[in-house]
């Protein structure tokens, strides 16, 4: 885990893959209860036995599974100490590039494109995430990810 001291510092890096995040992976329970939370029953990602007679040869994570999961991707990369918090504020572009099977062990690489001062001494900051899949050679997601931080 890469450590800044201030936000900064962090902007310092902007044009730079800044930090890749541990791997996880993805489980059948983790699946069950997205699709339990948000409503997504689609027999892709939660019939076990009917997905793997379909498409992918078994269930996949839902696309904004994967996207979820980039908060946890962020948090086990990197730590800014002078900063209290931060706030998702949106995202410009999502991609979903392939599937993901469950079972699959996923990281991401979070490249900081752009760092703009904002009200409060806050920053804004525009992050490129791309989410790979371990032993594809193609990501599963890539987004563009804005973020607010706080001192």
């Amino acid at each position: 885990m890469k450590i800044f001291q201030t936000l900064e510092d962090l902007a310092a890096c902007v044009g730079q893959e800044v930090a890749v995040s541990d791997w996880i992976t993805i489980t059948q329970q983790q699946v069950n209860l997205f699709a339990d939370a948000t409503g997504d029953h689609q027999w892709i990602h939660v019939d076990v036995e009917k997905a793997a007679a379909g498409p992918f040869g078994g269930p996949i994570a839902h696309g904004f599974l994967t996207l979820s999961l980039l908060p946890r991707f962020f948090e086990s990369s990197f730590e800014i100490t002078g900063s209290r918090m931060g706030v998702n504020y949106g995202l410009n572009k999502v991609r979903f590039t392939a599937p993901v099977p469950v079972g699959s062990r996923l990281r991401a690489r979070m490249k900081l494109l752009a760092a703009d001062v904002i009200d409060n001494a806050g920053m804004q900051m525009t992050w490129e995430v791309t989410v790979e899949r371990e032993g594809s050679p193609k990501p599963v997601c890539v987004a563009e990810s804005l973020v607010r931080r706080y001192p």
